[in-house]
Formats: structure tokens, sequence, C-alpha cells
């Protein structure tokens, strides 16, 4: 007789706000299963601190607000909820929300080993579906590289790849202009180094 499967513990969105109003761990939510969130590296707690104070510089006077990590994104109400790194939402719903908000323009997710391939892949496909969004950047913490995916006005994703010290990542509608130097300025992270030299014996 085959060992029963089994079945991951299926939550309604009601008992997932619940828990979260009581854990002390923020847990992402998908289609009724929650998943505990790892503690951030200090590199990872510096880079998105240098894109959420750079945010709220760019974004003083505008009717945009930037929000880190503690704030809760609806992407798909009552099936998908997340804890973006940084987001942006200029939605005057959005500012008077008080735990969550449902209409980023930017969304900013800084790569951890775990969760690599859940931002590349899964989320950032239920990211697309969000109609505000426009910028999606995912941030190494190893090396100096951050890919920046745009909306185009054809309604196709474009891809960038800043890996240099002065690549620089300009949103001129948030008004933000940082370089690469900039976003992991503390945060202890080596630049990409290409070698094509032999090894010395």
């Amino acid at each position: 007789m085959g060992q029963a499967e089994l079945q991951p513990f299926q939550y309604t969105p009601e008992e997932y706000f619940a828990l979260e109003e009581k854990s002390e761990v923020r847990h992402e939510f998908y289609e009724g299963e929650i998943f505990a969130m790892a503690g951030a590296s200090i590199a990872h707690n510096t880079i998105a601190g240098n894109f959420y104070i750079a945010l709220r510089s760019s974004l003083r006077g505008k009717k945009c607000r930037a929000q880190m990590e503690a704030v809760r994104l609806a992407v798909q109400e009552n099936q998908h909820y997340t804890y973006p790194d940084v987001m942006v939402s200029c939605d005057p719903a959005d500012q008077r929300e008080s735990q969550q908000l449902h209409h980023p323009v930017l969304i900013v997710e800084v790569l951890s080993p775990s969760t690599e391939a859940y931002d590349r892949g899964l989320k950032f496909n239920q990211y697309k579906k969000l109609p505000s969004l426009r910028h999606y950047l995912l941030v190494s913490q190893t090396t100096w590289l951050v890919e920046w995916y745009q909306l185009t006005e054809h309604g196709a994703w474009a891809h960038t790849a800043l890996a240099e010290a002065e690549d620089a990542l300009a949103i001129p509608e948030l008004g933000l202009a940082m370089t690469l130097a900039e976003v992991y300025e503390e945060a202890g992270v080596v630049p990409m180094k290409l070698n094509f030299g032999t090894e010395e014996k």
C-alpha cells in the first residue's frame, strides 16, 4: 500500500489576516497556502534601505509614496498576498490604506538564494497581472547586478541589466536617478569582475 500523500493545510484569507496580526514572522499567501518569510541579511536590508531612502527623497512633493517590506501587497484579492522589499504607489486609494497596497507602479525585490526562483518566476508572472505596475527590479545581493523590467507602451516587458558602477537607473516619472554605486553603497557587496587572464600557478 502506497504512502498517503500529505495535503498542505489550506487557510482562508480571513484566517491568514488573523494570523498576520498576531504573528511576529510575516507570511506570504498563495491560493490557501502560507509561506513564512526568512530573515534578511545585512546586505539585503542595506540595499533595500538605499532604494527606500532614494525614493523617499525623489518622491517628495509628488503624489506617490514609497513603502518598505512590512507593508503587504494584494496581488490578487483573496488569492495572493506578498511583502515586496520596496514598492511605490501613486494611487489615491492606496494612500488611504493602513496595512496593504493594491496599485504599485514600482516593485523592488532583493534576491535571496531561497526566493530567487520564486521572484523570477511565479511572483513576476503574478505581478504582471497588476494593471498599475510599470517597473520591476530584481537586485542581486551577491554581486553588483540590477535587472530592470519596464512595461513598454506596446505592453511588453523590456529587460535592462545594470552591472557597472556608473550604470544609472533613471525613472523620470518617479524622479529617481540612482547609479549602481548608490544602490550598493555600504552593502559590502563586491562588483562583478571579468577575468580573461590565465590563473597563476
